[in-house]
């Protein structure tokens, strides 16, 4: 049932409905769901005061002078006596009018499945990081918690003694994480960033940040033998390693 209701939901049926623009089979099935679900009366009731906002928002203020002019055009035509002219002025009115609020209709259809568009977008992508992020930490598990699992210890060169880190290769899972327990302080003008040789490929890891949190893991790419290493590059980082700056090295 859920599924019924999201697969309506991502039509753009509520929105046509509210721009009177179903045919009556669709208009049937629209205010069906708006008795029967909850959730569809909801979003049409939001639709229904972003509409009435946008109006009252983009609402065109008449031309100065309009009202007198029609005015003085009826009267022009009274004294004529002309039917005729009457009902071609209150035509072409009508005209202006129907032209106006279609051009309004229009707009706001359009901006209402731009709208749209960009919310199922944002909840796509939300969905994709939430996904990547869960299986980040059921790796994360996996290597904490299976005994297969070989630490090695990591330390700094003359260069940052202070530097610890422990790496966590399990290669029955093919997976390798690396937690950076401590950093030296650098001058601002520098950072710590981390490298991987990967099938022969040198791989960017990305700047290293002073953690808050200690017990943080950071992937690493997973290969047989594998080599990391960690230097001191300019601040923001660097596109390629300085190899004299290497203060730690990595082997998993």
């Amino acid at each position: 049932m859920k599924e019924k209701i999201r697969i309506f939901l991502d039509s753009d049926l509520l929105e046509k409905y509210l721009l009177g623009d179903t045919s009556t089979e669709e208009t049937l099935q629209v205010e069906r769901y708006i008795a029967m679900y909850p959730e569809v009366r909801d979003s049409y009731n939001e639709l229904q005061e972003n509409l009435e906002s946008f109006a009252k928002l983009h609402a065109l203020k008449a031309p100065e002078g309009l009202k007198e002019l029609i005015l003085g055009k009826i009267r022009q035509e009274k004294r004529k006596g002309s039917k005729f002219y009457r009902y071609a002025i209150a035509a072409s009115i009508a005209a202006l009018i129907f032209a106006g609020s279609s051009y309004f209709f229009y707009n706001q259809n359009l901006d209402l499945q731009e709208r749209n568009s960009i919310v199922n977008n944002k909840i796509k992508d939300l969905e994709m990081d939430m996904k990547v992020q869960l299986e980040d930490l059921r790796n994360q598990y996996i290597v904490l918690n299976n005994p297969n699992t070989k630490k090695f210890t990591v330390n700094g060169n003359k260069k940052a003694k202070e530097l610890k880190a422990i790496t966590y290769i399990n290669p029955v899972k093919k997976l390798s994480y690396i937690n950076v327990s401590n950093l030296p302080q650098l001058p601002e003008d520098q950072c710590f960033q981390m490298w991987a040789e990967v099938n022969g490929e040198l791989v960017n890891l990305g700047v290293i940040k002073n953690f808050e949190n200690k017990e943080k893991l950071l992937a690493l790419p997973y290969a047989d033998k594998a080599i990391g290493y960690i230097t001191i590059e300019p601040k923001g980082g660097n596109d390629t390693p300085t190899v004299k700056n290497i203060v730690a090295n990595i082997t998993y």
